[in-house]
Order: structure tokens, then C-alpha cells, then sequence
């Protein structure tokens, strides 16, 4: 079954209260989850906002990254135990929320480039980082989902190929994978093979366009994606990840300097495509079982 979320990135970073009508908003659309950002300091926020979306019949997920000074695959081994530490910390707040899938790029720093390819060492300190990771998502119950990144956000897992490697070197049923559209769209070759290629450890897919903006107005192949998607045999989340500067902050850093789409267009539209994807392709979601029974 595929459920389809919504990443409440679109408005703001911070998970605080006022999340809430929004959440509540997306659950009349027909979505079955949202997504947050795990960031913000305030731990008892992620619990009131996991009971708060629990309540109204909606689950959620989460994405997190990683900054310099907790970098798994620093050559500087405090840094490296500052970057569990702080994972671990993420996944508490998963835990919080309910969330059984922590996603993101955590596998190294967000933005932060060494000037040289990925070197083995890098890999085998990132894994270790996160092998240790999933040691204490498992007693969560939580989906360490990584995700590649493209050229300009990060250097050691841009494509499917480097972060099966990673996963693999990681070797913890915990430590798994996701599937952004935007990053593939700028790193891969063709989509349906890399779908393939990180099929075996695949856990979470983002939905995102090429421009950030709603799902299906811009040169994203959807048809590719979701046949792949189906020939796979994927039955996790379809979450759609847009940004605009509703956060400037969260915005800045992450090189968003326009405004592509009003979110609740995003929403509205991206719920659409999505469900006419599956539709097409033969994936089932909570709506059509429910309008099957």
C-alpha cells in the first residue's frame, strides 16, 4: 500500500503549533501523512505535533540533515561522535512523533565540500557512524531513509550507485534508502534504473519537480517514475518535498531564491498527479482500497 504524504516544508522548518490547521487542512485534501523537519530545539513540540496529527488520522514522517560540526565522515573522530549523537537525538524526536521514517541526506554535512571525490575512508567512517545509528533507531522502531543529493548540496552520495555502496558498508536493516525525483532528475542517467538499482534497500520516495515547485508542471518524467516505481514493487511512502521562501531562513540555506508554486497549488495538484500515477501503474493507495471496499 502507498500512502502519499506532504512535507510541511513548504511553509516552515520549525515544528511548533502552528503547523497544526495546516496539518489539518492537508488531512481534508485526502493525504495520509505529513512530513516535518526535525531542527528545531524544542523537544515537547514534536510530541504535541505527532499526538496532534495522530489525533486527527493522519502519520507522519521526518527528514533531517546534518551540519560541519557533527559530520559523520570527518576525519576528526569527536566530530564524528558529535554526528551520532546528534542523529541519535533526531531519532528521539522521530520517536516523538510516531515517526517511523527518519529521512534526509545525514549521511554527511549538508553543503559542506572536502574538494576531492568521496574516498573509501569516507565511506567506511560514514557507516560506521550510521551502522551505530541504526542500532538505536531499532529500538525506536525507526527507517534511517538516506537520501543522495545532487553535486551542488553534497559529495559523497550523489547517485543510486554511491548510496547503495554506502547503505551496503552500513549493513544494518535499519539503514536503508530513499528516492528524491529532483536530486535524480540533476545526477542520474535514466530514473527507471536507478529506481532499480537502490530497489533492494529503497524505503521512501520524495515526489519533487525539477524546480521545486508542483509535481506534473515541470519536465519530471512521472511516467517513468512510477512504472519503475510499480516494476519494483515499492509500497512505501510517495511524499511530495516543494519549497518556497514562506521560511526565509530554511529558504537561505538551502538555495531557494523564488517563489515556484503557492504551496496549497503544490498540494492540491501534486495530490492529483499522484494518485493518477498509481492509478495508471497499478500502485494501491488507502483511497482506492477504500473506494474498492
Amino acid at each position: 500500500m502507498n500512502k502519499i504524504g506532504f512535507n510541511v516544508l513548504a511553509w516552515t522548518a520549525v515544528v511548533s503549533d502552528e503547523l497544526m490547521p495546516i496539518t489539518e487542512r492537508l488531512k481534508t485534501m485526502g493525504y495520509d501523512g505529513v512530513e516535518c523537519f526535525i531542527g528545531s530545539p524544542d523537544a515537547t513540540a514534536y510530541k504535541r505535533f505527532g499526538d496532534h496529527v495522530r489525533d486527527i488520522g493522519l502519520e507522519a514522517t521526518s527528514v533531517f540533515v546534518v551540519g560541519k560540526d557533527e559530520n559523520p565522515i570527518s576525519e576528526v573522530a569527536a566530530v564524528r561522535a558529535k554526528a551520532l549523537d546528534r542523529i541519535k537525538w533526531a531519532i528521539d524526536r522521530a520517536h516523538d512523533m510516531q515517526s517511523s521514517i527518519l529521512c534526509g541526506p545525514f549521511h554527511s554535512a549538508h553543503a559542506v565540500f572536502a574538494h576531492h571525490a568521496p574516498e573509501d575512508r569516507e565511506y567506511a567512517w560514514g557507516a560506521e557512524v550510521l551502522h551505530a545509528a541504526g542500532e538505536y533507531a531499532a529500538q525506536a522502531n525507526v527507517v534511517l531513509a538516506l537520501e543522495a543529493l545532487n553535486r551542488f548540496e553534497c559529495y559523497l552520495c550523489n547517485t543510486m550507485g554511491q548510496l547503495t555502496r554506502l547503505v551496503k558498508e552500513a549493513a544494518h536493516p535499519n539503514v536503508r534508502a530513499m528516492f528524491d525525483t529532483h536530486h535524480a532528475n540533476v545526477e542520474e542517467k535514466k530514473t527507471a534504473a536507478a529506481i532499480q538499482t537502490i530497489a533492494p534497500v529503497l524505503a521512501h520516495v520524495h515526489i519533487s519537480e525539477n524546480d521545486r515547485g508542483t509535481p506534473g508542471d515541470g519536465h519530471i518524467d512521472f511516467d517513468e517514475v512510477f512504472s519503475a516505481l510499480a516494476g519494483v514493487g515499492y509500497s512505501g511512502w510517495l511524499t511530495i518535498e516543494a519549497f518556497s521562501r514562506n521560511d526565509p531562513d530554511f529558504a537561505n540555506s538551502i538555495g531557494v531564491w523564488r517563489e515556484y508554486s503557492d504551496p496549497w497549488d503544490i498540494a492540491e495538484n501534486g495530490l492529483k498527479l499522484i494518485r493518477q500515477m498509481c492509478g495508471k501503474y497499478g500502485l494501491a493507495t488507502p483511497a482506492t482500497a477504500n473506494h474498492t471496499h
